[in-house]
């Protein structure tokens, strides 16, 4: 199994609790939508799955590695290496061009790879926009650039939340059958986090979260 969260618990200040006893499995090459309503916990549970915030009970596991054991560092480093996410703001460099924020993480992961960004690039139908900034792309484009930059480091697990949640209908069938494809070709894991009963419908498999528990 590659991703297993494990009678996770989280609180927030003011002992309001956000997950209670929430556990799930996602195995390699799986996908995975995360369904509820708002304030269900769903990012907050993507948030943890990505090393991004801390627990208070369970334990989170990614391949061998225990998120209880973790320092600072080792969350980091986790994220570099084996984590990728894609947000529904599509978070680009705005100082960088389509092909340096496309190799940003791989080269911060030590991974970076010419022909593969060449070949994410033209999947992505980016090849004609590589000199562009995201100021001067549309938000699909602007999202394509997104997912490229998540799989240029070949991740084992890629994390997304919301990612059409800013995109029109077309749009967002466009990037989902980017995402779903580029996973299927790598082998990574997916968990995405979705409102879309249509989305969720797409992924092999789904989990609703309701009042910070898997229903």
């Amino acid at each position: 199994m590659l991703l297993t969260i494990d009678r996770v618990q989280k609180t927030y200040p003011g002992g309001r609790p956000v997950l209670r006893d929430v556990s799930l499995d996602l195995d390699q090459g799986q996908t995975l939508a995360l369904t509820g309503e708002s304030g269900s916990g769903k990012s907050t549970l993507l948030n943890l799955a990505a090393a991004l915030d801390s627990f208070d009970g369970g334990e989170i596991t990614l391949g061998d590695t225990r998120f209880s054991t973790l320092d600072d560092a080792g969350r980091a480093r986790l994220r570099r290496n084996q984590v990728s996410l894609v947000f529904q703001q599509f978070n680009l460099i705005p100082s960088l061009n389509v092909a340096q924020n496309l190799s940003f993480h791989a080269r911060l992961a030590g991974v970076e790879d010419t022909t593969w960004n060449s070949h994410l690039a033209e999947r992505l139908g980016l090849s004609d926009l590589l000199d562009r900034f995201p100021e001067n792309l549309s938000g699909g484009q602007q999202q394509r650039v997104a997912i490229g930059r998540a799989m240029a480091a070949r991740p084992n697990l890629l994390l997304a939340d919301e990612p059409t949640g800013n995109l029109d209908e077309t749009a967002s069938e466009t990037v989902l059958d980017l995402m779903l494809s580029l996973v299927a070709d790598t082998g990574a894991a997916l968990l995405l986090v979705t409102h879309s009963q249509k989305i969720a419908g797409r992924l092999d498999r789904q989990v609703k979260l309701s009042g910070g528990r898997i229903q």
